[in-house]
């Protein structure tokens, strides 16, 4: 991977408590997205990739919550993961 498709490269983790919206707790490009994403795998947690979704996220303050207007592509990615664990 070039430098320039390392550095275009982006993450969003979000945390949801099965209580209200999801809330962004990481972004970064670059080696910051390579580290959120193997902290993911690290943990057994589903990784989706969407670059669009994720330019999306990447403009919501960290710690806060998503917007509306991205709660069904979020939920999408939600039901991703649950099947995903639920496979394990």
């Amino acid at each position: 991977m070039s430098a320039e498709e390392e550095a275009r490269r982006l993450a969003v983790a979000l945390r949801w408590d099965h209580t209200g919206a999801p809330v962004v707790v990481a972004k970064g490009h670059g080696a910051v997205a390579e580290a959120i994403v193997a902290t993911a795998e690290t943990h057994g947690v589903a990784v989706e990739e969407n670059p669009l979704l994720a330019a999306a996220l990447a403009q919501v303050e960290l710690d806060a919550e998503i917007p509306e207007a991205l709660y069904r592509a979020v939920a999408e990615v939600i039901a991703f993961v649950l099947r995903s664990a639920d496979r394990r």
